[in-house]
């Protein structure tokens, strides 16, 4: 049996429109981790799947669910899914996508990665030995672009600043005060990677194996993309001039 760095781990999973992939994920993290918990965060989805989250549920007390009146976007959820983890005494919190892109059985990797002192980890698509599955190359060249703009314009030492499988300390989690986090879609993970490392704190990628979905459909577009970008350029643009304003007062 697999053990825990520290303490109980519970991943938060995100739901909307998942009914067709949602017991088979859970079913396979529980089999790849039995010390782990699951919480499943459900955005009012329309096809069950909150149904059949509290029937997991019904029949695990490893599965938590939460339920949300309204889609309010990725980062609202984990956000709110993180709160509810906090309250209920957890140490180590996770996040994990619904439709099998983050593969359960390489949790192990992550958890090794923050048992040995990192206080975020990141499974990591373009660290040497990641690597994606049935993605084409438009996206593939989408993502790892868009990667590498981050990490110049923020200045970040971190090459899959995008991912979504993570596992955060909870002392991480209460460093970065979770209240001051506005983001709510996909550029949420790098505003948690940048706000993590701005904190002082120690972020380490491991290299994962990521698998397009299978079953239902993706939540991500290009204009969902374009859209991280812009924001991103917003932060990184304001970073710059706060440096230079800084340089400023001192020369004079």
């Amino acid at each position: 049996m697999a053990q825990t760095p520290s303490g109980r781990t519970v991943m938060v999973v995100p739901t909307y429109n998942e009914a067709a992939n949602l017991e088979w994920i859970v079913s396979r993290l529980l089999r790849a981790q039995p010390e782990v918990h699951v919480l499943v965060v459900d955005d009012d989805s329309p096809d069950g799947t909150g149904k059949l989250a509290d029937e997991l549920a019904a029949g695990d007390e490893r599965v938590h669910v939460l339920h949300r009146t309204e889609k309010a976007g990725l980062g609202a959820a984990y956000l709110h899914g993180f709160r509810v983890a906090l309250d209920l005494g957890f140490d180590v919190i996770g996040e994990m996508d619904a439709d099998g892109s983050h593969q359960p059985e390489q949790l192990q990797l992550l958890l090794d990665a923050l048992a040995a002192g990192a206080d975020l980890v990141i499974g990591s698509r373009w660290v040497p030995g990641g690597s994606i599955v049935n993605w084409s190359k438009g996206r593939e060249l989408l993502s790892r672009g868009g990667n590498l703009y981050t990490r110049i314009l923020l200045g970040m030492p971190v090459r899959d600043a995008t991912a979504g499988y993570r596992l955060f300390r909870r002392t991480t989690l209460e460093a970065i005060d979770l209240d001051a986090v506005q983001s709510t879609g996909y550029v949420f993970q790098t505003d948690m990677t940048h706000r993590t490392l701005r904190a002082g704190l120690s972020v380490v990628e491991v290299p994962i194996e990521f698998v397009e979905r299978e079953r239902g459909d993706s939540k991500m577009s290009r204009k969902v993309a374009t859209e991280s970008l812009r924001r991103i350029t917003v932060w990184g643009l304001s970073e710059r001039r706060a440096q230079l304003c800084r340089l400023r007062h001192r020369a004079s």
